[in-house]
């Protein structure tokens, strides 16, 4: 897997960043977009300043303002006046309340006044002491501009695919602060010929979900901070957290799954590598560059089985550069053991 950050590394990150936001919640009709000198777009009516627009939230204005992102992109590019005028027009005529979460001074995402905000700080808080009680060594972890990951395995559970393929059991951690997929818990087998990780079932999966706003009026954009009932609500649902961290490494659940592992070894392989690779591509949706990836790694891991195909899935995770889809091949790996026996017939015979 991916190295990422050391653990000093990503806390430094998490608390610079936990110091460096702020939210707000406003009525879309008290919002500007205006193009700068410079031909970029800042957002107005924000703490009476001019605040530089993250991808993120030109994408989330696109979505919520009902623009085509193909034709939102182009504009950006090359119109952005035309595209200040299209969302300005559009946070007039459809009024709502907006979060706006805010980043150094610049606005990373635009959400519903419904999100729940479950912070990536709070999230290692309540993980890290239960890992440390656990034994369990922390492999990796990674700040992305969408997502925060933190992976772990312990020596204490542990058993061979077969004769000398040890994987041992752990977690992944993951959450969004800026809408971009729920916080999770999953499960994490982590193969030590070749130090991938697959990840599989998750054990905790939280969508960012709350109340809304309760200010029928807003003269102007308004901090938000958390209620006392947000606060206690959010500290139960991290205890929660906590106690799930647990199970992850549970014996009984990890043995399931390295009897699925052995399953998969005897299904085999007969068709050519080349045209399999292409098929489970084609399914997943890799890239030039992945399928390319994948198909060096199954040929010469010599293990022509569900087992061979996933692991090079999860080998090419390395391989890639962004530490997201990294994540998303290993996940697409443990997808491969978990493949319908129609689609697997299909792709293990093609030719």
């Amino acid at each position: 897997m991916k190295s990422g950050l050391s653990l000093m590394e990503m806390a430094t990150v998490l608390e610079t960043q936990a110091k460096a936001k702020k939210d707000y919640v406003a009525d879309t009709r008290r919002l500007k977009v205006e193009e700068t000198s410079a031909g970029a777009l800042v957002l107005q009516g924000i703490n009476g300043g001019d605040l530089p627009i993250r991808s993120t939230a030109h994408a989330q204005f696109a979505s919520s303002l009902g623009i085509p992102k193909v034709y939102y992109d182009r504009m950006l590019k090359d119109a952005p006046d035309l595209l200040a005028r299209n969302v300005n027009t559009w946070l007039e005529r459809q009024p709502s309340k907006k979060l706006v979460r805010t980043l150094s001074g610049e606005v990373r995402a635009v959400l519903s006044d419904s999100y729940r905000p479950l912070d990536n700080l709070d999230l290692a808080e309540a993980v890290m002491p239960q890992l440390i009680g656990l034994e369990a060594k922390v492999m990796s972890s990674e700040v992305t501009e969408s997502r925060f990951y933190l992976k772990a395995v312990t020596e204490r559970v542990s058993g061979d695919v077969r004769l000398g393929d040890t994987l041992q059991a752990g977690l992944v951690v993951s959450n969004s602060e800026i809408g971009q997929g729920s916080l999770r818990l999953e499960a994490l087998d982590y193969r030590l010929v070749c130090l991938n990780g697959m990840i599989r079932e998750a054990s905790v999966r939280q969508a960012h979900l709350g109340r809304g706003s309760r200010a029928d009026a807003i003269e102007d954009a308004r901090e938000f901070f958390k209620s006392e009932t947000r606060l206690a609500d959010d500290r139960a649902f991290f205890l929660k957290v906590r106690d799930a961290v647990g199970s992850m490494f549970d014996a009984q659940r990890f043995q399931a799954r390295l009897e699925e592992y052995r399953k998969a070894d005897e299904k085999e392989v007969t068709g050519e590598p080349e045209a399999v690779v292409e098929l489970v591509s084609r399914r997943f949706g890799f890239n030039d560059g992945e399928r390319s990836s994948v198909l060096k790694h199954f040929i010469k891991s010599d293990m022509p089985s569900a087992w061979g195909l996933a692991n090079a899935i999860t080998r090419a995770a390395q391989d890639v550069e962004s530490y997201d889809r990294s994540y998303e091949l290993e996940k697409l790996g443990g997808d491969v053991i978990e493949l319908p026996a129609s689609a697997w017939r299909e792709i293990a015979t093609a030719k």
